[in-house]
């Protein structure tokens, strides 16, 4: 990938200049970029890239190992001109708030139950995860309402959450360093790990809050039965 990750190193980062790349059409490649794009199940950041006097709706995607910029109409600018890419920042904060509540649960449901996360999505609307849990619904809902007043409990401590790197060989040998059960981070030397000291470690990309207090209090919305080992959990933050 050409495209430096600037919200790995800063997730509060709220626009950037960039040098363009590449433009193909209306999608663009740039050399630094504050947009997600949308890798590991956190819904793509949208914003606008501008050019001078111009400004061009974005939203991101990852296409051909790249972070692609998806304007709303062809550029006037070049490859080589520099631009500013700024994220639609609301709807990027709630996302933050939900992934890293996101952590918690399935650290919580991990610990509890030995559940693993058999799917899932993070919108700015809501989240949703699939857990590999079993029993009537009733007792899903139940453990669902167990976990997440738990989920409260330890954001309201107020936990910083740490970012940084470790070599793969060393970072796959943290017990629950991965939670999801069909898929593990992707082939490259160095991991990115997010740790929520005494409560969660994983190998992650995308953006989080810098502490559990950020979050706010995580409210159930829907619990469903999708088959056997997926049952599906809705929740928002408030």
């Amino acid at each position: 990938m050409r495209t430096k990750l600037l919200y790995q190193e800063d997730s509060y980062l709220k626009e950037a200049e960039a040098t363009v790349l590449e433009i193909s059409g209306n999608e663009v490649v740039l050399d630094k970029t504050v947009f997600h794009d949308g890798a590991g199940g956190v819904a793509a950041d949208s914003g606008y890239i501008v050019y001078g006097g111009e400004r061009y709706s974005a939203i991101a995607a990852h296409k051909g190992g790249e972070v692609v910029h998806v304007l709303d109409r062809a550029p006037s600018f070049k490859p080589g001109d520099v631009v500013v890419g700024v994220v639609h920042w609301e709807k990027r904060y709630r996302k933050m708030r939900l992934h890293t509540a996101a952590h918690i649960l399935s650290a919580v449901l991990y610990n509890r139950h030995g559940a693993l996360i058999t799917g899932g999505d993070i919108t700015h609307e809501y989240a949703r995860d699939d857990f590999n849990v079993e029993g009537d619904m009733a007792t899903v809902r139940k453990i669902f309402e167990e976990a997440v007043a738990e989920v409260n409990e330890i954001a309201a401590r107020g936990i910083e959450v740490k970012v940084y790197w470790l070599p793969r060989e060393e970072a796959l040998k943290i017990p629950g360093v991965v939670k999801l059960a069909e898929k593990m981070p992707p082939d490259i030397p160095t991991l990115r790990i997010v740790e929520i000291p005494g409560v969660d470690i994983q190998a992650d990309g995308g953006p989080h809050v810098r502490n559990t207090k950020e979050i706010g209090t995580v409210k159930i919305l829907k619990v469903e039965n999708r088959g056997k080992g997926k049952k599906r959990l809705y929740y928002t933050v408030e």
